[in-house]
């Protein structure tokens, strides 16, 4: 597809509106109602979330994780911590989210800080994975070169016969993360590309501070 080809895809915007008045007073409440809608209207993994994670110098990366739990306290998420974004978390703490539900023509972009879970609590999750993902987890050297797919096909073999008649333990390099969000923006596509983005911003004494931003 050539240039002109791309400048032309264009989508307007008609679903519904957002205004100061319509959102919950607590965001995580917000997100909670707008979360089930993208659920009801069954959009394809509406856990589905952009991770962005950046290196001490501001070198940023970013990739899709899958949300797995939220809270007043945050949005958790699991990985190995020795992966590319598990390195950047441990040297810079600050991270993004952005979820998209193009059905509903919503988006919701989040920023705070990152910190792992309890290891109780990555434990619990861990165990109630199917079986293959948990071996998956230890199998696979997450973000590191590796000569062939066949390598981790082996490991994984050879992983299902050691653990074939007995529990699979959480490796110490895999577990859970929280970020607690300083700020959350509710977007509603509009017409005319005028559309609603609606911002809570954590203030100093730990409430919610409502501004509406231009499109």
């Amino acid at each position: 597809m050539n240039e002109q080809d791309i400048q032309s895809l264009r989508q307007d915007y008609s679903a519904a509106s957002l205004s100061e008045t319509d959102v919950d007073a607590n965001p995580m409440r917000q997100f909670d109602k707008w979360f089930n809608d993208a659920i009801n209207a069954k959009v394809h993994e509406p856990n589905a979330m952009t991770l962005a994670t950046a290196t001490t110098d501001g070198r940023p990366s970013a990739r899709i994780v899958l949300l797995k739990g939220f809270s007043d306290d945050g949005f958790k998420f699991y990985t190995n911590y020795l992966s590319r974004k598990g390195k950047e978390i441990s040297k810079n703490p600050l991270g993004a989210l952005t979820f998209f539900w193009g059905d509903l023509e919503r988006q919701v972009r989040v920023e705070g800080t990152i910190e792992k879970l309890d290891r109780n609590y990555s434990e619990k999750y861990f165990h109630s994975r199917p079986k293959g993902s948990q071996l998956g987890a230890i199998a696979s050297p997450q973000s590191q070169e590796i000569e062939s797919r066949e390598v981790l096909e082996q490991k994984m073999a050879e992983l299902e016969a050691e653990y074939a008649d007995k529990e699979i333990p959480k490796p110490a390099f895999w577990g859970g993360y929280v970020l607690r969000p300083r700020m959350i923006e509710f977007w509603q596509g509009r017409g005319s590309r005028l559309h609603d983005r609606i911002v809570f911003k954590k203030t100093d004494n730990k409430t919610w501070k409502i501004v509406r931003l231009a499109p």
